[in-house]
């Protein structure tokens, strides 16, 4: 029966109007990717009125593959002018964007693309072969659970922090206090907004992320004149990686592909928060720590594997149990129920003809994506040419842009400004902001699954010792911390 459920889905993708749309919705989401400030979850809900006219397995098959695109998408402006296109490439700035800088932008190109290629190969043959045993693992990570795996997640900051490791848990803790801003999940009252009613839903991440990152960048831009891009405008390197350097990063690219796999099926956690998971665990397992950061090419394979592999990981509770792994599932399903169609345990023997179809539409839409990627990548790199004094005020405009069409708010945009002008003086002072950002992603799960958990417990902390799930997750938050080679040496420092 479910030979024959993946023959049938087969055989629908492969009808030229089926790849046709694969195709389109894999361009529009490399171009929406690579726009900062746009997001695959926007282009998504932008689009989503546009399939209802379409077969449901086609429509929402271009939509998958959308997502697929924007999550390599993100890295070419990430790579090129230091501005992450969507949040999930975040991470792709540390390395990607240094290897830029030392004449290697084409090769920091590739290496994404390859890396990105590969993990969402193998998170669409997860959800093609085991998408039922996996589905039903993500009903095992309740509150507890998830409040253990962002224990895991701040764990980390010590090693993503570059120079002083007190600086880097102090960006850290910054970004946790800041993720408190908002109605408390419990009592409903606000914290920390001053009477501002915009801030009530929290600070916006993505708008906090445009301005961390992109208003830094035109300043330092403006700073430098036109010297900095005469280097990056220099690729002499080919695009694709050599077979002898691939392979030498194949253990990473598939170690961040699980990773991004299980990552994207723990419903509240996506790209952003898997990438940042493989980006620490490929400096944990990597030979040269110390070199994260100048440009390393695993540090960019990591985080671009791990994203991509996050989409098929985010499908598998969307189709097995109708539970969104992500935001832009989320809407996948809203697209679902428009056609009739209720996502839950039955959407794979119910509705076959249409999940294996977009199942099918997943897969394809990786080599579309990775050619599509080969041409659109060779035309961005024109982005590099461009001189500072003309880069910089676009580069502000798209975050000006990016930041408004978010929620169609000034105040947003003023928001931007002001985390701007934070990044600015973090990076002038040396504070890293890859820490801030972490602490800005699991601030908010960290405390609702606390609250939730405590009230599962009836106050009693003993209850996160109850789940071996999560006593194994605070096994392994401990041992990264004491692997944390930088906070070793500030213990052994203070301690002397």
């Amino acid at each position: 029966m479910i030979i024959n459920n993946i023959l049938l889905g087969f055989s629908n993708i492969l009808q030229p109007f089926n790849l046709l749309l694969v195709i389109v919705g894999s361009f529009i989401g490399i171009f929406v990717g690579a726009m900062p400030g746009l997001s695959a979850t926007m282009a998504i809900a932008l689009l989503l009125p546009l399939t209802f006219g379409l077969p449901p397995a086609s429509g929402i098959g271009m939509l998958a593959s959308l997502y697929m695109g924007a999550m390599y998408g993100g890295s070419i402006s990430a790579i090129l002018i230091r501005t992450p296109g969507t949040p999930a490439a975040a991470a792709t700035v540390l390395d990607g964007y240094p290897m830029a800088q030392k004449g290697m932008a084409g090769k920091a190109l590739g290496i994404s693309l390859t890396a990105s290629l590969v993990g969402g190969v193998l998170s669409s043959i997860a959800l093609l072969t085991i998408a039922p045993a996996l589905g039903y693992v993500a009903l095992e990570f309740g509150p507890v659970e998830l409040f253990a795996v962002a224990v895991l997640g701040i764990t980390i900051i010590g090693s993503l922090s570059q120079g002083s490791t007190v600086l880097g848990l102090l960006s850290g803790a910054f970004g946790l206090l800041l993720a408190m801003v908002g109605m408390d999940p419990i009592t409903g009252t606000p914290r920390f907004t001053f009477g501002l009613i915009n801030l009530f839903s929290g600070i916006p991440f993505v708008v906090a992320l445009i301005g961390l990152f992109s208003i830094p960048q035109a300043l330092r831009l403006i700073e430098q004149g036109d010297d900095g891009t005469q280097v990056i405008s220099r690729i002499q390197d080919r695009l694709l990686p050599a077979w002898k350097e691939f392979r030498s990063l194949i253990p990473t690219i598939l170690r961040s592909s699980v990773i991004g796999i299980f990552t994207g099926i723990i419903p509240g956690t996506g790209g952003d928060t898997a990438c940042w998971f493989a980006y620490n665990e490929a400096k944990r397992f990597s030979k040269r720590k110390a070199e994260f950061g100048s440009g390393v090419p695993e540090g960019i394979a990591a985080p671009e594997s791990a994203n991509n592999a996050v989409v098929g990981g985010a499908l598998i509770p969307t189709i097995s149990l109708g539970i969104p792994g992500s935001s832009a599932t989320a809407i996948l399903i809203g697209g679902l129920m428009v056609h009739g169609i209720m996502p839950g345990p039955t959407l794979m023997s119910e509705y076959a003809e249409v999940t294996y179809t977009l199942i099918w539409a997943v897969f394809f839409s990786n080599f579309a994506m990775f050619f599509i990627g080969l041409l659109f990548t060779k035309g961005a790199i024109i982005v590099t040419r461009v001189k500072n004094k003309v880069l910089a005020p676009i580069i502000v405009v798209l975050c000006v842009i990016g930041s408004f069409s978010i929620n169609n708010s000034y105040f947003d945009v003023i928001m931007m400004f002001l985390f701007g002008l934070l990044g600015y003086v973090m990076e002038k002072v040396k504070m890293p902001t890859a820490p801030m950002v972490l602490g800005l992603i699991l601030g908010k799960m960290m405390n609702n699954s606390l609250y939730q958990s405590l009230l599962i417990g009836h106050g009693s902390w003993l209850i996160f010792l109850k789940s071996p799930i999560a006593v194994i997750l605070f096994i392994v938050s401990i041992l990264s911390i004491l692997q944390s080679t930088p906070l070793i040496r500030f213990i052994k420092g203070k301690f002397k």
